[in-house]
């Protein structure tokens, strides 16, 4: 089983991680077999947005015994500071590659206190292992509201960059040496492409997958994760249509990992 310095070119056969925080997985029709191994963090509390320390312990202690070098989905935005757990993980220098409508930036409301909005910045202030973090699709707007002091580690490819061919040129050219962490936040795709519980991007399915084969196949990626699920509530109709699109979503995704 690989371990948390392993490093290899392509994806992932059997490493598939599935953190179950609302059931969405579920309603999805997500493959249920020995392959994928499935975290029940249905009861976990201080996890929503923020993690508080209680919270933070629990899942520590959930995501231990699987493998950083993997396919990690971690249900809606909520919980894309998860990915500050997984990467904290990784042994060796890195770069962190997040798409993302949002930079997840912002100073903590409170102090000590991860969320989705900071988790990003947290990252960047606390492991001395990630050397480059490269946003991808992130709103102008919101690039424009990150704190100063970043520029030299934090390079943005925003929504409107990604309208011109030169910044897809660009792309295809950063110079990366290190391996790649991916994470991926569905809210960076139109509402055409995936339902989720935040205000949305523009880029489409398409262009997502072109920018995944760039890295992919030019650089070594060390892991990969997934949220921006849509939010269950109490119309079944509505919710079974949002699972289609995101789930439809899932599995093109798997497919091009594997």
């Amino acid at each position: 089983m690989p371990t948390s310095t392993d490093t290899k070119k392509g994806m992932f056969s059997d490493d598939v991680v599935i953190m179950n925080f609302s059931g969405v997985y579920d309603m999805e029709g997500f493959p249920n077999n020995s392959r994928y191994k499935w975290l029940d963090c249905r009861h976990l509390s201080g996890t929503d947005c923020y993690c508080d320390e209680e919270g933070k312990a629990s899942l520590l202690k959930i995501i231990h015994s699987c493998p950083v070098n993997g396919i990690h989905f971690i249900d809606s935005g909520n919980y894309h500071y998860i990915t500050k757990f997984w990467t904290d993980r990784i042994g060796r220098p890195f770069v962190l590659v997040v798409f993302d409508h949002h930079p997840d930036m912002q100073p903590p409301l409170f102090e000590h206190v991860l969320s989705c909005g900071s988790w990003v910045k947290d990252v960047i202030d606390n492991n001395s292992n990630c050397r480059k973090v490269i946003i991808v699709g992130a709103s102008d707007k919101l690039i424009h509201s990150v704190p100063e002091g970043y520029e030299n580690i934090v390079h943005f490819y925003s929504e409107n960059d990604l309208n011109n061919e030169e910044s897809w040129k660009n792309f295809s050219r950063e110079i990366i040496s290190d391996p790649i962490y991916i994470s991926i936040d569905k809210d960076v795709l139109s509402p055409e492409y995936a339902v989720t519980n935040w205000d949305q991007g523009s880029m489409t399915l398409a262009e997502l997958e072109k920018l995944l084969h760039i890295i992919i196949h030019h650089h070594t990626v060390l892991g990969i994760d997934v949220c921006g699920e849509f939010t269950p509530d109490s119309d079944l109709t509505e919710d079974l249509k949002d699972a289609t699109i995101d789930g439809q979503v899932n599995k093109i995704l798997l497919r091009m990992f594997h």
